[in-house]
C-alpha cells in the first residue's frame, strides 16, 4: 500500500524559509511524477509544484522563483524547499503522487502539513 508521510511544517514569519519533506512508503521512481498542492482555508486545493521522473519540473506562478522542488530517490523522499514565504502562502500542503503520465489527478495524496506564515 502506497503511503506519503509529509513533514517539515509550522509557523514562520514573512520572508522565512521551510522545507516540507515527503516520504514514500514505496520507490518514488515507480511514480511517473510527485508534486506538491495546497489548500487556503475557504480556498479550493491548487497545484503548486511538480518533478516528473525523468527530471521536468514545474511551478505554479505565484511560487516561481521561491519555491524549489527535489527528490531524493535513494530517500524514497520529495522536498519542497520554500524561501521568502508570503502570508499568502498560508495553507495545509500535501504531497502527491502520479502513477502515469495519464493521471488527471493525483492517485495517491499525503495526509497534509500545516503552514502558517505569520507575523
Amino acid at each position: 500500500q502506497v503511503q506519503l508521510v509529509e513533514s517539515g511544517g509550522g509557523l514562520v514569519q514573512p520572508g522565512g524559509s521551510l522545507r516540507l519533506s515527503c516520504a514514500a512508503s514505496v520507490m518514488i521512481v515507480s511514480f511517473y511524477a510527485m508534486g506538491w498542492y495546497r489548500q487556503a482555508p475557504g480556498k479550493q486545493r491548487e497545484w503548486v509544484a511538480y518533478i516528473t521522473r525523468g527530471g521536468r519540473i514545474n511551478y505554479v506562478d505565484s511560487a516561481k522563483g521561491r519555491f524549489t522542488i527535489s527528490s531524493d530517490n535513494a530517500k524514497n523522499t520529495v522536498y519542497l524547499q520554500m524561501n521568502s514565504l508570503k502570508p499568502e502562502d498560508t495553507a495545509v500542503y500535501y504531497c502527491s503522487a502520479d502513477a502515469s503520465p495519464s493521471s488527471v489527478l493525483p492517485d495517491y495524496w499525503g495526509q497534509g502539513t500545516q503552514v502558517t506564515v505569520s507575523s
